[in-house]
């Protein structure tokens, strides 16, 4: 049997009395989508947090590639990315040096290249000289997209990365999604309380 990309093994987390996660496990197999279902505040983006080591479960373990995260992070977070349109990158540069910011801290050859593609595909070409701060919750989730691809991850983690997206560019944000899991294999944990795009 396959070794599962992302494997969470009984994950608890507290904040004081309140416990969000109460021994969580599942596996992510190469090459599939799971999606994690649930409303605000059903604790999907403390998982997210976890997984990407942005906080510490009170127990449980995460292992990417049968690899324990905690023992190996910087192997792990260089064949994961991440999405999602609460979080931002730095507002007083533009679009195009964040991103090259990303892809030099991936390593990637030929990060201009990448950029323009990555970018062509999303129809934000045109955000590249633009400050992060100046651009619509919708045109940031976009930016954000473009970087969770940016090193070719091998599987990414997305909370609810359609959130802030108008329906023609969520719609497209989907159909990539399928593509990629169909091309490149990708694995994906998708976060979302929209039981229609969970079911896609």
């Amino acid at each position: 049997m396959e070794e599962p990309v992302l494997q969470a093994d009984h994950l608890v987390k507290n904040f004081g009395s309140f416990r969000v996660l109460d021994g969580i496990s599942f596996r992510v197999p190469k090459g599939k989508i799971i999606g994690l279902l649930g409303p605000n505040g059903a604790g999907k983006t403390t998982t997210i947090h976890i997984l990407l080591g942005l906080t510490l479960p009170d127990s449980g373990t995460v292992k990417y590639f049968g690899k324990d995260f905690t023992k190996h992070r910087e192997f792990c977070l260089q064949r994961i990315n991440f999405a999602s349109s609460f979080n931002t990158l730095q507002g007083r540069i533009s679009v195009a040096e964040n991103l090259l910011v990303f892809a030099r801290l991936y390593g990637i050859l030929h990060p201009e290249k990448k950029i323009r593609e990555l970018t062509r595909y999303f129809e934000i070409e045109d955000l590249l000289p633009h400050r992060f701060w100046d651009l619509s919750s919708g045109q940031k989730t976009r930016v954000n997209l473009v970087k969770s691809l940016i090193n070719d991850p091998e599987i990414i983690l997305m909370d609810e990365p359609t959130a802030s997206l108008d329906p023609d560019i969520a719609d497209k944000t989907l159909s990539l999604i399928e593509q990629l899991k169909r091309e490149k294999g990708l694995s994906i944990l998708y976060t979302s309380h929209n039981m229609d795009e969970v079911t896609r």
